[in-house]
């Protein structure tokens, strides 16, 4: 099942400066702090600050129940391999392709 996109990751050169951006634009301080990832939390939407990404621009990951089938049926389709499917961490697993117009697409299953 598909749950909609709930998260949205911005590649990013300076985590520092980034992070300094957007806790004024979005007026709350980030929940998750790391040298890897910076997350902020608006309602139920994620946003994400990564440095050294793998995406070359703003990725917005559909969460799912099952990443291995989502990401089959994206392949089938047509949709190349950026990351496969990795644990970051908590039983987080995320994956992310792009599809033949070199949209980004990223899966993520709690």
């Amino acid at each position: 099942m598909n749950k909609g996109i709930k998260t949205i990751i911005y590649p990013v050169k300076d985590v520092n400066d980034s992070k300094t951006l957007f806790r004024k634009l979005l007026g709350v301080d980030p929940y998750a702090d790391q040298p890897y990832y910076v997350g902020f939390k608006i309602g139920d939407q994620d946003i994400g600050l990564v440095p050294n990404s793998p995406e070359a621009g703003i990725t917005a990951f559909y969460h799912v129940d099952d990443i291995k089938n989502s990401l089959q049926i994206l392949l089938d389709a047509g949709a190349e391999i950026i990351q496969g499917i990795k644990n970051v961490g908590g039983g987080r697993l995320i994956a992310s392709v792009k599809d033949k117009d070199s949209n980004i697409i990223g899966l993520i299953q709690n």
